[in-house]
């Protein structure tokens, strides 16, 4: 009989103390969420501070964060951007008569008089307002010559290919260069009349050709070796969103020619990255000049697939609202480069593919015939990016979304570099953020960095360049984009739903599925929510009558918040995506948690809009898939209206 009781009290302690966890993990949940809040908030204090304080916007002293006097004042960007110095003269001669240029862009005049002075130098500023000038222009005006690191074939010859044209000797090593060539750019390295005054280089060449470093030690001596410009400098940061381990070797060139000023350029580099870049390349104090991220003249838009390959609405704005205008067609991989150029040249537009798969001579070919007009349109891997000069691009098309924000702002920065008005547009697909996944598994912030750029395509009230701004360290006032983004230009095209009966259900169909033992996709997740799934799940799981694309949305939204997670499968051919429960996924357990998110009034049935204009998320989730099946005859037209819409 004891012995019953003992049995009995442990069972009732048993119970009670599961409860007691469970209770201990919602608690640990919601304080996670609450940590998370302050720490924004924080963030946004901190900015807001330095605002009120008047620090200034257009150069920010690198290094720590935490208040010390700036290295480099207002006082003394001001110093550096007259034009009483020695080579001012001379430099702005050469700016009118060689570049054709009437005045400095904000930045060039204070960027150029620092290299001149030999001081080591950050610059950060968004595609097209002119980086390449700040190391071209005191190139011309110093002894010898100016190094380039450059991370790509096709930036060095598009940068070459302009040099000619205005009559300034240039050359380059890489491997594609012939022995000949490489001669007698070795040999002209050491030559005090200079035949060249900028010698362009990728990483990988400065890291294995000890000839190259031989020769650079020797230009150093004779003092030839003028500065050192590092192009796209945060591709030095694992941090940064194009790393390349090559650049990681950069440090010796510091370390061995101490006395060269180093200019690293970017127009995507966090504060974070520029410290670790300044690490790598053995940097000591670095002067950081950071340019407002914004372009004014470009219209950014994000646009749902209609289907995988939308070809068919690509193919339409060319014809009819950029006729006869250049662009590029930015793509997932090779294959697609391939595919999208074919689909576009059947559609009679003028297209050529371009990927880093391609024989130099193609690439060079495409990229020259492009640049020349013969052809209007690239369709290209990011491949075809950095440095790209081409001033009157006027569209910028994501076939499929960039792996993250800091990509895109510099792949859609390709556009209106001449000031005249541009598109960046974005065709966001929901397959298409599990095919990205799979491709940044690898990298070690490449998940959160994807995740920011889903969350910039799925945003639907606040400006795009208010989500940029993040991203840079900036503070943005909305108004000041000017309805170039289609946020703002569609004004509260929204509407506010509460789904968390729908997050209760979709979570249960992945929770069943784990018990099971099974793994599903995300589409096998949509299908099943659906009622597509295998015949035997169809009885134990609640289907739903939302749309296709409000189950998308739903599914995006519940990853995007820790509801869902990731789950990677690796096989010796390919990687597979699959969800799992989130961290929050136990919250949806609790009576009194709820979970609400804003949709586009264009995507929505006719259904939701009704129900949520209605009862304004009071009335039961019961009466709104009653009314969901009274309006189902209505679903089909309202889904052709929402197709036509632009």
């Amino acid at each position: 009989m004891r012995l019953k009781k003992v049995l009995l009290f442990s069972d009732d302690a048993q119970v009670e103390l599961d409860s007691v966890e469970a209770e201990l993990e919602m608690v640990e949940l919601q304080i996670s969420e609450l940590l998370e809040k302050q720490t924004k908030l924080n963030s946004r204090k901190n900015k807001l501070l330095q605002t009120l304080e008047g620090a200034c916007s257009s150069a920010q002293p690198s290094g720590s964060s935490k208040p010390r006097k700036p290295s480099f004042s207002k006082q003394d960007l001001q110093h550096y951007e007259e034009s009483d110095f020695s080579w001012s003269e001379e430099v702005q001669a050469k700016l009118c008569s060689v570049f054709q240029l009437s005045k400095f862009r904000p930045l060039q005049q204070a960027a150029i008089n620092l290299s001149m002075s030999g001081k080591d130098l950050f610059l950060v500023m968004p595609t097209g307002r002119g980086k390449s000038l700040c190391y071209q222009l005191p190139a011309l005006c110093s002894k010898g010559f100016t190094l380039v690191i450059a991370p790509l074939v096709s930036l060095m010859e598009d940068q070459l290919m302009y040099l000619k044209s205005v009559n300034v000797p240039a050359v380059t090593l890489n491997a594609s260069s012939t022995k000949e060539d490489s001669k007698q750019v070795l040999a002209g390295m050491i030559d005090k009349n200079s035949p060249f005054k900028l010698l362009y280089v990728t990483p990988e060449k400065i890291a294995k050709s000890k000839l190259l470093m031989s020769k650079l030690e020797k230009a150093y001596n004779m003092g030839l070796l003028a500065r050192i410009a590092v192009d796209e400098v945060h591709c030095c940061s694992q941090w940064g969103h194009d790393f390349r381990p090559d650049y990681k070797l950069l440090g010796i060139l510091k370390r061995q020619f101490p006395k060269v000023p180093l200019v690293g350029l970017t127009a995507t580099a966090t504060s974070n990255v520029l410290k670790d870049c300044q690490k790598i390349l053995c940097v000591q104090e670095p002067i950081t000049l950071t340019a407002p991220f914004n372009r004014p003249n470009l219209y950014y838009e994000v646009r749902f697939k209609d289907n995988e390959d939308c070809v068919d609405q690509i193919s339409q704005l060319i014809r009819e609202r950029y006729k006869n205008q250049s662009g590029i067609v930015y793509v997932f991989s090779q294959k697609d480069a391939e595919a999208v150029a074919t689909d576009l040249q059947k559609r009679n537009i003028l297209a050529q593919p371009y990927h880093a798969n391609m024989e130099p001579s193609d690439k060079s070919l495409v990229h020259q015939r492009w640049s020349s007009k013969k052809i209007q349109v690239v369709v290209a891997t990011v491949a075809f990016g950095m440095g790209i000069d081409k001033a009157d691009v006027r569209f910028v098309i994501h076939h499929t979304i960039s792996k993250s924000i800091e990509n895109y702002y510099q792949e859609s920065g390709r556009a209106g570099r001449d000031d005249g008005s541009a598109d960046c547009i974005v065709f966001f697909g929901f397959a298409d953020i599990f095919r990205v996944s799979t491709m940044v598994v690898m990298e070690n912030t490449g998940q959160q960095k994807l995740q920011n750029m889903v969350a910039y395509c799925q945003n639907v009230d606040r400006c795009r360049r208010a989500m940029m701004a993040i991203h840079f360290d900036e503070v943005w006032n909305d108004d000041e984009c000017n309805q170039m983004c289609d946020v703002c230009r569609h004004g509260n095209d929204y509407i506010t739903m509460d789904i968390t009966k729908h997050a209760r259900d979709v979570v249960t169909i992945v929770e069943m599925a784990s018990s099971m033992d099974e793994k599903l996709t995300p589409l096998k997740v949509c299908d099943a929510w659906l009622g597509k799934g295998p015949a035997k799940h169809r009885k134990t799981i609640k289907v739903t009558s939302l749309s296709r694309l409000e189950v998308e949305s739903i599914i995006i939204h519940l990853l995007l918040h820790g509801y869902f997670s990731e789950d990677f499968s690796f096989t010796p051919y390919t990687t597979h995506f699959y969800l799992k429960l989130g961290r929050k996924a136990a919250l949806l357990k609790k009576d009194n948690h709820s979970i609400t998110m804003k949709m586009r009034r264009r995507v929505m049935s006719h259904a939701t809009v009704k129900k949520v204009s209605e009862s304004a998320g009071e009335k039961s989730s019961a009466k709104l898939e009653g009314k969901r099946a009274a309006d189902s005859d209505n679903k089909k037209s309202v889904a052709k209206k929402v197709k036509t819409l632009p």
